[in-house]
């Protein structure tokens, strides 16, 4: 169906255009912005007056794969959900399962390679499942350096993904920190002749292990420079603590002297990974500036009580779901760290969003297709909330960000970030006619988040319409439950 949005304040990042206007929606495109456009026969016509009307949010760092979970991003503004940071493979199989299942919203994938080196180190087959990309994380073997003869293997399988599709190259290196430096040089020339960009979640800081090979943030921006390939920084909040400040500042010169590179945060002084991951060995913890009690299982809410319960479950369970407070949020001094990562210039607002599980009857459910969501779900409230809080804290709280600014950083941004990969990303974080109608209107008078460590699967508020290719998600400020009209993003390699 055509849809009129009557007089809203149309914001597109693009052009700098912010004015009240109409905007229509034709056959899935913007097809007209102006004062008093008429509308088509049998159009949907929608009031806008005192709304905001932009492009639909963009996240490039989403591990939810689930209808349940993508309905939570929709009522977040998010019309793209992207898994780059750690991919899925086989590329192929991962698109195939999102379009039988059916997705609200937009998804894509880079080529993982933690399981292309898990395949080429222990011959275990790539499997194109987030849980089992999270057992890998705790088992040791792919995590070190690779002989020739292995990193040869993977890097094929890697420029493989590539050509079936893939967004670019996710990179785990957080999770393989003691691996030869040298093999994410030859990954980076392997992205930049392939122009695709690489999304990483750094290897340790100096600061929190001086053991470590190579500063995580200064081995990123090395492999840009000595390559020239599109680095991405991946949630530098959570990865940098509070040495942010010095991390702003390597990017800051990097970018200067022309390398390809990009960063992103999010607005949560906690993260979620398994607990499991190299970097969350009890002896690991004091580098972090934090201790046991700082991880939560997500499942059971149990919060780790001390070094000894973390080793019985890291042995246990490693692959456990765990939430990790790194910065506290109710103290001015790491709330200010936060505040910094998203006001860097050009930081892009992406979410880490998490899967959504259901424990029951001896097992646990990841897909919901009732909504509202039954009561229970566990999750980070970044899956939830991320873009929402984003702008309470920018634009409505803290007057940070102007509205078009914010658009510039949760919709334009990342989409220019795969402008190179993928073609059909050029029609998309943008409001020009014949782009992608992709589009979100937003109440500002009702805008928040709702989602809490306790209650993390309430959705945001203030999200009146989101359109996914012109079709209606959320209408109303809600769900529309049988719109499944989200479409795979492909990489052009």
């Amino acid at each position: 169906m055509d849809t009129l949005l009557r007089g809203g304040r149309v914001i597109d990042p693009k052009t700098a255009t912010d004015r009240v206007a109409d905007l229509l929606i034709a056959d899935g495109r913007i097809a007209a912005i102006g004062d008093d456009l008429d509308a088509p026969g049998g159009a949907d016509i929608v009031d806008a007056s005192g709304l905001i009307v932009g492009p639909g949010f963009i996240d490039l760092h989403s591990h939810v794969h689930s209808i349940a979970g993508q309905r939570l991003q929709a009522m977040d503004g998010v019309t793209t959900a992207l898994d780059l940071e750690a991919g899925l493979m086989p590329i192929a199989e991962a698109m195939a399962r999102a379009a039988a299942d059916g997705r609200p919203v937009n998804y894509g994938f880079s080529a993982s390679w933690s399981q292309a080196r898990a395949y080429a180190h222990l011959d275990r087959v790539p499997v194109a499942d987030f849980t089992a990309s999270m057992d890998l994380l705790a088992k040791p073997d792919w995590q070190r350096s690779s002989s020739p003869a292995e990193r040869r293997h993977w890097l094929g399988l890697l420029e493989d993904e590539l050509g079936a599709g893939a967004l670019g190259i996710g990179v785990l290196m957080g999770y393989a920190p003691r691996s030869d430096p040298d093999e994410y040089l030859d990954l980076a020339r392997l992205a930049a002749a392939a122009h695709a960009p690489t999304f990483t979640h750094v290897r340790e800081l100096i600061e929190a292990d001086p053991r470590t090979p190579i500063d995580g943030s200064e081995e990123l921006v090395r492999a840009a420079a000595e390559t020239g390939a599109a680095m991405h920084h991946c949630h530098v909040n959570s990865t940098s603590l509070r040495h942010v400040d010095r991390v702003l500042a390597l990017l800051d010169r990097s970018r200067a002297a022309g390398s390809r590179v990009t960063v992103e945060a999010y607005p949560y002084g906690a993260g979620s990974t398994a607990i499991g991951a190299f970097f969350l060995a009890p002896e690991k913890l004091a580098g972090l500036g934090i201790t046991p009690r700082s991880l939560v299982l997500v499942d059971t809410g149990e919060r780790i009580a001390d070094e000894a319960r973390l080793r019985e479950v890291r042995a246990t369970d490693p692959g456990a779901t765990c939430i990790v407070t790194f910065l506290d949020e109710a103290d001015p001094f790491d709330r200010a760290h936060l505040h910094r990562a998203l006001a860097y210039p050009d930081a892009i607002v992406a979410s880490d969003a998490m899967p959504i599980s259901w424990a029951g009857d001896g097992r646990t459910v990841y897909e919901q297709r009732d909504w509202p969501l039954p009561a229970g779900g566990h999750t980070h409230p970044h899956t939830a909330g991320t873009f929402a809080k984003s702008l309470r804290l920018m634009v409505l709280e803290s007057g940070t960000w102007t509205w078009l600014e914010a658009f510039r950083r949760c919709s334009h941004l990342p989409a220019r970030v795969l402008d190179e990969v993928s073609s059909g990303m050029r029609a998309k974080g943008h409001l020009g006619i014949g782009a992608d109608a992709d589009v979100v209107v937003i109440d500002p008078a009702t805008l928040t988040d709702r989602a809490t460590y306790a209650d993390p699967t309430r959705p945001s508020r203030g999200i009146r319409q989101l359109y996914v290719h012109g079709t209606a998600v959320v209408h109303a400020g809600e769900i529309v439950t049988d719109a499944l009209p989200g479409r795979a993003v492909r990489g052009d390699a």
